[in-house]
């Protein structure tokens, strides 16, 4: 079983059918990465982010940049979701460690963390002295060595730490960079988080579920007061690790119908985006938290009855549909092109997630603090339902309806903190 590495462009009028898949993107491949989990064969995870085009440029290539933001910025996602974190005097996540797991190097990060702050308003970051330090700041952890550099995946890293940071302008953001996309090294990048003291992670990457994976829950996912978040796929209906553990909180994705490029002053309704990734665990038994859940579920009683006893994926959502797409600024040229990007995917859930999770504990709300919480009273006073929508063609699995799915979960962040 393998892991590819795909990063797809998608036009204003839909998917481009051709998408690149890279396995062992960077030049590694599976003859020369080192595996030492479980003895499981080398898998390769995938970063779920969509790139919008703007049309082709004269050799043909896709233009997917822009001089200028042509993407929603931090007050049109903070008019939809009226997440007060979202403005950059709140001061937001004061005393937390966001850790931003991805793999290979991004060269430029805090320098285009910081074109994105000066863009939207948001205080100029340094790096870190000490994560004991007072204040927000910024800093990159290579826990297993230099990586190389990849443009594909500094996309990914640039949307992970600019979105994280606005949702939690008061937190310090640690990037940590796995030297490849190898399950091996990744899951190793994890640990290194979980051992800075981290006390949200966010892994906006996926790969297939795997019979092993039940023991890498507890190795990786059970650090005391930690919590993480994990894109749930752009395949559509499917199951993905690690969004499968049920020690994740697994971020599904919406389309913010009336958005348009920048503003979302139009805004009418909030639905399940197609592509988002969602369903039913192979390997992993339903969480305690999914069977006390006592809410309505669509189209039955209990989740259990929903899943058939398995996990159910994923427990949340957030914007994650391209046409609806955040912006993001990334100076690694990307096919020859850098500046403003437009993106979309599952992959802007996890960090944006981790912000507001960050944004919660600073200031003591519990609501959405956790599995327990969320399922037990978060969902009905801080999430919004996502009622509608589909994600395939399997029926009630691939549909979004009033209550728990597995499509949007339990829905989409408001009111928070």
């Amino acid at each position: 079983m393998t892991w590819t590495r795909r990063l797809a462009l998608i036009g204003t009028g839909g998917a481009l059918a051709a998408a690149t898949a890279l396995a062992g993107a960077g030049g590694a491949t599976a003859a020369t990465l080192t595996h030492h989990r479980h003895h499981h064969a080398t898998r390769f995870a995938t970063p779920p982010i969509l790139i919008k085009k703007f049309g082709r440029l004269a050799d043909g290539i896709p233009q997917v940049t822009s001089p200028t933001p042509t993407g929603l910025p931090p007050s049109a996602i903070a008019s939809v979701y009226n997440l007060s974190g979202l403005s950059p005097t709140s001061g937001a996540g004061a005393g937390q460690i966001i850790a931003i797991v991805d793999a290979y190097n991004d060269p430029n990060a805090l320098s285009d963390l910081n074109t994105f702050n000066s863009e939207y308003g948001y205080a100029t970051l340094s790096t870190c002295t000490s994560l004991s330090q007072s204040g927000s700041c910024f800093e990159v952890d290579e826990p297993e060595g230099t990586p190389s550099n990849n443009s594909d995946w500094a996309v990914e890293e640039s949307l992970d730490i600019e979105w994280a940071h606005a949702e939690a302008p008061g937190a310090k953001i640690v990037l940590v960079e796995a030297k490849s996309n190898s399950d091996a090294n990744l899951f190793g990048a994890v640990t290194a988080a979980n051992n800075l003291g981290a006390t949200e992670v966010s892994m906006s990457w996926a790969g297939s579920e795997f019979s092993g994976e039940t023991s890498d829950d507890s190795t990786y996912f059970t650090h005391s007061g930690t919590l993480y978040t994990a894109s749930a796929g752009d395949g559509g209906h499917e199951s993905l690790y690690p969004a499968a553990s049920p020690d994740i909180i697994a971020v599904g994705g919406t389309t913010l119908n009336g958005c348009s490029g920048t503003s979302c002053s139009g805004f009418t309704s909030e639905t399940a985006w197609s592509d988002s990734g969602g369903g039913i665990s192979t390997y992993e038994t339903l969480p305690s938290y999914q069977s006390s859940y006592t809410g309505p579920v669509y189209s039955t009683s209990t989740i259990s009855a929903l899943t058939g006893g398995k996990r159910g994926i994923p427990d949340v959502s957030f914007d994650a549909n391209p046409s609806t797409g955040v912006s993001i600024y990334d100076s690694t040229a990307y096919d020859g092109q850098s500046g403003w990007f437009t993106v979309g995917g599952t992959s802007v859930g996890a960090p944006n997630w981790a912000g507001i999770l960050a944004a919660g504990a600073a200031a003591g709300d519990t609501a959405l603090q956790g599995h327990a919480n969320i399922y037990s009273s978060g969902y009905s006073t801080n999430l919004r339902d996502i009622t509608s929508g589909t994600n395939g063609s399997c029926g009630t699995d691939c549909t979004a309806g009033t209550g728990y799915d597995l499509v949007t979960g339990l829905g989409s962040p408001i009111d928070y903190p």
